[in-house]
């Protein structure tokens, strides 16, 4: 699992190292805001972000409130407790990731960079409006990132389940 993980930005990440991450795969602002939106569907462990919900001033009140319930302060109290990236539609992959950033209800400290009164906060907006833009432009990112190269020399494999390293 470490290796499937190794090359994911950091869910602490500020918006700066989160645009470098992705650039240093050429991949532009653009790219990283909308694959972002892969957050729409699944889950994450409270310590990716209980330093979002406890520390934070960018988010909601009542939505640091409901997620604090089942993630408490103190590590490693409840460190594999889940929550939902998107609450309204934790299992539809549609556009309500960005209407939550927009609300100041997402999840992760480096989902919320996303629209925190910086260079990505318009794109945010236009794809909490607009399911289709973001629909196009999740797809072309995704073949975008689908056509990177591995390292020279990287050992690679095709997975026949995406979360393990085949055995």
């Amino acid at each position: 699992m470490m290796e499937a993980n190794s090359d994911l930005p950091a869910p602490s990440l500020n918006l700066d190292g989160l645009i470098a991450a992705f650039a240093k795969k050429q991949l532009s602002p653009r790219d990283l805001t909308a694959l972002s939106g892969a957050h729409t569907i699944g889950f994450s462990q409270c310590q990716n972000f209980r330093g979002h919900i406890y520390n934070d001033t960018n988010i909601d009140p009542a939505f640091a409130t409901l997620r604090q319930r089942t993630c408490p302060a103190a590590a490693p109290n409840g460190d594999t407790s889940l929550a939902p990236f998107d609450v309204q539609t934790p299992l539809v992959f549609d556009n309500a990731y960005y209407r939550n950033l927009v609300a100041r209800r997402g999840l992760l400290h480096s989902d919320q960079e996303l629209f925190n009164g910086a260079s990505q906060d318009a794109l945010v907006s236009q794809y909490a409006a607009n399911r289709a833009l973001f629909a196009s432009d999740f797809a072309t990112a995704m073949i975008k990132m689908g056509n990177l190269a591995p390292p020279t020399g990287a050992v690679t494999q095709i997975r026949r389940n995406c979360r393990v390293v085949n055995s």
